[in-house]
């Protein structure tokens, strides 16, 4: 396989690629690669590759022409002049780019040839994307000096998959990620080490009790580092399953309560008023609040037949009739208790834990002033108060007592009119998932 590499620093590759495996493979011809610098592709005798960009900023900005010139010296043009020939993909590295992957690396891998540009600076002219046939790499959410760096990685994660570059063609598909799962802990001499041995399955010879033992080792790793992977990785088995159940997790849940807000809220004239409890609020927020662990769900109102109400039906089911004839909806149920106001709530909840919990608020307008992961961050080590309200929206002098805001469900989109139930189960579970 060929790599074309455009790059103002060539030089950068040299060492990387022809040490160890990679050194190895470009002896025996499995893979090679052809620098191309911009540099000897300009008009100039200053060889100028950059300038300032048009209105003003810091940094500078690369030419179109030397990297056009680049590219046509091998054999990819602009696209209304035929792009790249067949298995001759072009790649930029770029922040802008999509995620690069494993299945991704699959299907480079079945290229016969790949042109990477690697940018420098603030970045290449925004028109060199409109005029070629460039496809956008990224190898992950941060800023690096320029392409390069992004572009070994994608290299590796190539050619290591090409036929005879391993040795032993089980190596490249036994490895974190080619399974949707991280890898297995691997051991060799000696048996013992700073009082540490080797698992004894391991040296059992009984390679049906080995490859269970990997296989759950794998879970365990997915499990304690990469959680959010689990929900996409391909191959999971009822077993797998049965067993990832039997993980102990750390379920931020635990420090996820919830409140729906029935007083203050606003009518549709922006006035304060309150807002009658429902049955089916309470019944699916409950489920709600027991699926994804949370540790308590406050229905908040103080009208006194509307608490009455509510007692009435979380006793049906976590006491009364009800508690016998579904005990899974007791389960939910014993996670409700109703609170005159939202401060109750807050008491209720620093006298169970000795911390007062921060109060995030949810709301189908605006920009919201907290993320996802920003809430997450916040329940590693603290009680989160999640409040939902009811009505045309939570009043102001609930909003002024919250830490932020989430970003609205559907922000990008004119008609953002959920049901609270469903933007409850539709918050929570980003929030959480199962991999939180």
């Amino acid at each position: 396989m060929k790599f074309n590499l455009v790059s103002l620093f060539p030089e950068f590759f040299d060492s990387p690629l022809s040490h160890g495996l990679m050194g190895k493979a470009v002896q025996k011809g499995i893979v090679s690669f052809n620098p191309v610098d911009p540099r000897e592709f300009t008009e100039d005798r200053h060889k100028s590759v950059d300038d300032r960009p048009y209105g003003g900023g810091p940094g500078m900005v690369m030419f179109v022409e030397p990297i056009a010139r680049a590219l046509e010296s091998v054999g990819i043009r602009p696209s209304v002049e035929g792009g790249c020939p067949a298995g001759r993909r072009l790649i930029m590295l770029s922040p802008k780019g999509k995620p690069l992957t494993q299945k991704m690396a699959v299907e480079f891998a079945a290229e016969e040839e790949l042109t990477l540009v690697c940018g420098r600076y603030e970045g290449i002219d925004a028109r060199f994307e409109d005029i070629f046939p460039v496809e956008l790499v990224s190898v992950g959410d941060f800023v690096l000096n320029g392409g390069e760096a992004g572009a070994l990685c994608l290299i590796e994660a190539v050619a290591r998959l090409l036929p005879d570059f391993m040795g032993h063609a089980e190596s490249g598909t036994e490895e974190s990620f080619s399974s949707g799962l991280l890898e297995y802990p691997h051991y060799t001499r000696p048996p013992e080490y700073a009082g540490l041995k080797v698992p004894e399955v391991l040296s059992s010879g009984n390679h049906a009790l080995i490859e269970e033992w990997r296989r759950k080792r794998a879970l365990d790793a997915s499990v304690e580092a990469r959680p959010e992977i689990l929900s996409e990785a391909e191959g999971l088995k009822k077993d797998d399953v049965r067993y990832l159940r039997t993980i102990p997790r750390k379920r931020l849940g635990k420090n996820l309560y919830m409140a729906l807000v029935h007083y203050p809220v606003l009518n549709k004239f922006g006035e304060k008023a309150a807002v009658s409890l429902t049955n089916l609020d309470i019944h699916d927020m409950s489920r709600v609040s027991r699926s994804y662990s949370l540790s308590g769900f406050f229905a908040v109102t103080p009208i006194e037949d509307q608490k009455k109400l509510a007692e009435r039906i979380i006793s049906h089911w976590t006491s009364g009739p009800g508690s016998r004839f579904n005990p899974d909806r007791a389960a939910a149920f014993s996670k409700v208790s109703v609170k005159d106001s939202l401060l109750d709530a807050v008491e209720h909840i620093e006298s169970g834990t000795g911390k007062k919990p921060i109060l995030v608020t949810t709301s189908a307008r605006g920009a919201g002033s907290m993320t996802m992961n920003r809430v997450r961050e916040l329940l590693e080590d603290n009680p989160v108060l999640l409040v939902f309200g009811t009505g045309h929206g939570l009043a102001p002098e609930i909003l002024e007592m919250a830490a932020g805001s989430i970003r609205p469900i559907r922000f990008m989109d004119g008609y953002n009119h959920l049901s609270v139930r469903s933007a409850v189960a539709i918050t929570v579970d980003r929030l959480l998932g199962d991999a939180w």
